[in-house]
């Protein structure tokens, strides 16, 4: 399974960036997808999931309102948009993909509870600077 990111970059405290994702060699509608970030010394956390047929979705609180996952199946690409950005979203975002429990976005964001494989591309680093 491969990811691509891209999208990422810096941007001004209250801007806009929009992150992608694109998989390969797998089926990509099967797939539960969700993006993570992480910052030095701190542990991975699921910020947006989304399921992989009906696209519901699940946001940490720390960005709910801000940002929106979607996904194109077609394309075999996930988007995340971000909005009114703060300097403490800046952070590598990393994209992330599963086949196990694919209806259950809250349970694919969280870190510590999905018994599954995720399958994770390089990272985008954002940057915000206030």
């Amino acid at each position: 399974v491969h990811l691509v990111e891209s999208g990422g970059g810096l941007v001004q405290a209250g801007g806009s960036l929009r992150l992608s994702c694109e998989i390969s060699s797998v089926p990509f509608p099967d797939y539960v997808m969700g993006w993570f970030r992480q910052t030095p010394g701190e542990e991975r956390e699921g910020m947006a999931c989304v399921s992989s047929i009906d696209g519901r979705t699940y946001y940490s609180d720390s960005v709910k309102g801000r940002f929106t996952i979607s996904r194109n199946n077609d394309k075999k690409t996930a988007y995340l948009q971000m909005n009114s950005l703060n300097p403490h979203d800046s952070a590598t975002y990393y994209c992330a993909a599963g086949i196990h429990a694919p209806q259950l976005p809250w349970l694919f964001c969280d870190i510590k509870r999905y018994a599954g494989t995720r399958y994770w591309g390089t990272g985008a680093l954002v940057t915000v600077s206030s």
